[in-house]
């Protein structure tokens, strides 16, 4: 299938389900929610460990995607992002997206990166190098595409082999494929190879380093919040919750165990966690002014995402108050 990408001309925005929070049938539910709150994008994220036992969840994100095709009829959704390099080889991968891609009927993108030892350390296999591990993702990448044309594919190359397979089951539409990059050689690999590009941060530099290499697809980007309805309590729930985020530098790639991201996060106050998050609390104009840094950025879309188990109570406030005051983002 060719490389299939699409153009915004607006921010739109999207809801942004945790798998490391919520439990399979939740996520399920709480998509349904979503839709009928108006929301017609989604993402799901894709791990095998939360970040730390607190979180609590992480299940099997294929199988919950399944039941969200199922119950929902609008909404279009991403995962983000899946790592096709270690644990799971690329050629299983593009099955998995062709019937998810199937099931959706053309309203699935697949989002990827060079994932994290947390989740890809499980088999044993040596946690490679972050050069090393974008190497693979192009493979795997170029891997996943011949697959997805339904013809008998060869391959030896420098990380995957695979040996005459060929996929049977496949969607009508292409599998738009969208890179996340939170770095300069990432967000140019997404510009050469990908269908969009995918990051966390309202980072305008890296937004506009995908155009000037070449980006012309979907620019997506997730922002944490916490509604509640005092900013104490979201503020703590952050901080309960997702604390490790807070500590600067490489170790959300390299460490191997939400232990480990629970002891970085204990140096971490509440005020420095709930810094991370774009908005926390009851107050609209704060959610505003945190997310346009999205839409300044140059981002299509924004997915927010509720910190902590009071979905609904996120929903009714966006629905309520937060969708009417970002008309016009």
């Amino acid at each position: 299938m060719p490389r299939a990408g699409t153009r915004r001309e607006v921010t739109t925005f999207g809801f942004f389900l945790s798998s490391e929070e919520q439990s399979p049938r939740s996520l399920v539910d709480n998509a349904v929610r979503a839709e009928a709150a108006g929301f017609e994008h989604l993402w799901v994220s894709d791990h095998y460990h939360p970040w730390t036992d607190e979180q609590g969840e992480s299940s099997f994100v294929w199988a919950v995607l399944g039941a969200i095709a199922g119950r929902t009829e609008r909404l279009r959704v991403t995962t983000s992002v899946t790592c096709p390099l270690v644990r799971i080889h690329p050629a299983v991968m593009a099955q998995a997206a062709a019937t998810t891609q199937a099931l959706f009927d053309g309203r699935f993108s697949f989002g990827i990166g060079t994932g994290e030892a947390l989740n890809e350390h499980i088999l044993g296999d040596a946690w490679p190098t972050a050069d090393v591990r974008l190497e693979m993702l192009e493979e795997a990448v170029d891997v996943m595409r011949r697959l997805w044309t339904g013809e008998l594919v060869r391959h030896r190359g420098e990380h995957y082999t695979v040996d005459t397979a060929r996929l049977y089951s496949l969607p009508e539409q292409p599998v738009p494929v969208l890179i996340s990059g939170f770095g300069p050689k990432a967000t140019e690999l997404a510009a050469r190879i990908g269908d969009g590009y995918v990051n966390v941060q309202p980072s305008k530099e890296l937004v506009d380093l995908y155009v000037s290499s070449g980006g012309t697809g979907v620019k997506q980007a997730g922002a944490k919040v916490c509604w509640a309805p005092t900013k104490q309590e979201a503020d703590e729930t952050v901080h309960r919750l997702w604390r490790h985020q807070a500590v600067p530098g490489e170790n959300a790639q390299i460490l191997p165990n939400p232990a480990h991201f629970a002891q970085i996060g204990e140096v971490v106050t509440v005020e420095q966690a709930a810094g991370t998050a774009a908005a926390t609390g009851p107050d609209v104009a704060a959610y505003v002014e945190g997310l346009q840094a999205y839409a300044d950025a140059g981002f299509d879309e924004v997915y927010v995402s509720q910190i902590g188990p009071d979905q609904e109570g996120f929903l009714r406030f966006w629905t309520e108050e937060l969708e009417p005051a970002l008309r016009g983002v």
